[in-house]
């Protein structure tokens, strides 16, 4: 049975004269119920994935309405909440609805008013479950992984990108942090809307945010470093994000990632605290490769596969020894590196061994000088992907000289700003 099918209606209120007139009423109308005097018993009902929706008094001597809704939000974001509040007290409903309350009723309820609130927002809660149904196909296959850690990370995943809400997204280099902002954009009801992505050091200046705002409305702006935009720019945004905030109306999702943790910003003076404030509120921590080194095999797998295929080669044998290699390797360039050696091994190049070396190749149709170039070229060419165009980066990792490697890159055509993210 879809999960659309089963949603189920669970009332909370300390007066059991109450319940049980809207559980007879809603019933009556079909709908499945289960009620409840303590609000600490129904949370235990509650559970990221659960399906249903939240109708619960405000007033309550065990748990005020106001300490349940928040919660409730914590264990799921996205879980839709309506609240039952006297009459007259019209600032404490909508103070529950700036918290996330989605709708309030007043006392004595309408019958003809309550069902027609809860059909409205049952049919929106329908669409959301059906969209998780559609992403917990697709998820699997666009973020790899077995591992409990990757797991999470979906299930992170799929709630986000049916709550519209901005998100910062953390970790170190080449662990999957655009990969993540994407998917929160495509799996969501913005797909159809643009998906802009900018680097903090391209807007800076106001003006240059207006205008990228301007091309994302009603889409995403995937923001890769808004430390580096000055800080006009940065107190600009702030105010963007406090008026879509009191309005209710978010007309860019902002996808924010960030290489060091964020706290370190704030502390360095790179990010205005109350940037930080609206772009910390929904967090994702993208974990290195080596905190999940159990997907290591899977993910390379993958990558020779799809390598293989691109250039129409039949997948080479991979020894034991070679897998255990890939095992034990610290990866400092997490999913990235992983990759980059994945399509070396596909063309016969092993990288990680004792002895880097190629693979046999059958009849040599190039002069080995060319070889030899071909190879350094693409060494140096993987490692601006891994770095994202960061020469210091780059130099660290090859072990050469800057000046020696801008030498290497103009000999090869090579430019630094062809492998930023853009």
């Amino acid at each position: 049975m879809k999960l659309s099918n089963n949603i189920q209606i669970v009332l909370i209120d300390d007066d059991q004269h109450i319940l049980d007139s809207c559980q007879h009423l809603l019933k009556l109308a079909g709908y499945q119920t289960r009620a409840f005097l303590d609000p600490n018993m129904a949370l235990q009902e509650i559970h990221p994935d659960w399906p249903g929706v939240i109708l619960t008094d405000i007033y309550m001597p065990t748990m005020s309405g106001m300490e349940l809704i928040d919660k409730i939000k914590a264990i799921s974001p996205h879980l839709p909440i309506i609240t039952i509040t006297g009459h007259g007290d019209i600032a404490m409903a909508v103070e529950a609805m700036q918290k996330g309350a989605v709708d309030y009723l007043e006392k004595p309820l309408k019958p003809k008013k309550l069902l027609s609130l809860i059909k409205t927002v049952i049919e929106k809660r329908k669409k959301i479950i059906e969209q998780w149904e559609i992403i917990d196909n697709v998820l699997p296959e666009q973020l790899l992984g077995e591992t409990q850690v990757i797991i999470e990370t979906r299930k992170h995943i799929k709630l986000l990108a049916t709550a519209d809400r901005d998100a910062l997204i953390h970790g170190e280099s080449g662990t999957g942090r655009y990969t993540t902002a994407k998917l929160l954009h495509e799996l969501s009801p913005r797909k159809s809307h643009p998906m802009i992505v900018k680097n903090g050091d391209d807007l800076l200046s106001i003006e240059e945010l207006e205008k990228i705002l301007k091309e994302a409305q009603n889409g995403s702006l995937i923001l890769h470093d808004p430390c580096s935009m000055p800080t006009e720019v940065q107190r600009f945004l702030s105010h963007f994000l406090l008026n879509q905030e009191r309005s209710g109306k978010r007309t860019v999702k902002l996808l924010v990632i960030f290489g060091q943790s964020p706290e370190d910003d704030l502390k360095e003076h790179r990010l205005l605290p109350e940037l930080f404030y609206f772009l910390s509120q929904v967090r994702f921590f993208m974990p290195p490769l080596r905190k999940h080194k159990d997907d290591v095999i899977l993910l390379f797998r993958h990558f020779l596969k799809k390598s293989c295929i691109l250039l129409g080669k039949q997948r080479p044998k991979i020894e034991k020894a070679y897998l255990d290699t890939l095992k034990r390797h610290q990866w400092p360039g997490n999913v990235r590196e992983l990759k980059s050696v994945a399509e070396l091994y596909a063309i016969g190049v092993v990288k990680l061994s004792s002895t880097e070396h190629s693979q046999p190749i059958e009849q040599m149709t190039n002069p080995l000088d060319n070889l030899v170039e071909q190879y350094e070229k693409q060494l140096i060419e993987d490692a601006l992907y891994l770095f994202a165009g960061h020469i210091n980066d780059v130099s660290d990792y090859l072990k050469i000289q800057r000046k020696k490697l801008y030498h290497r890159m103009r000999k090869y055509d090579l430019d630094k700003a062809n492998y930023k993210i853009k």
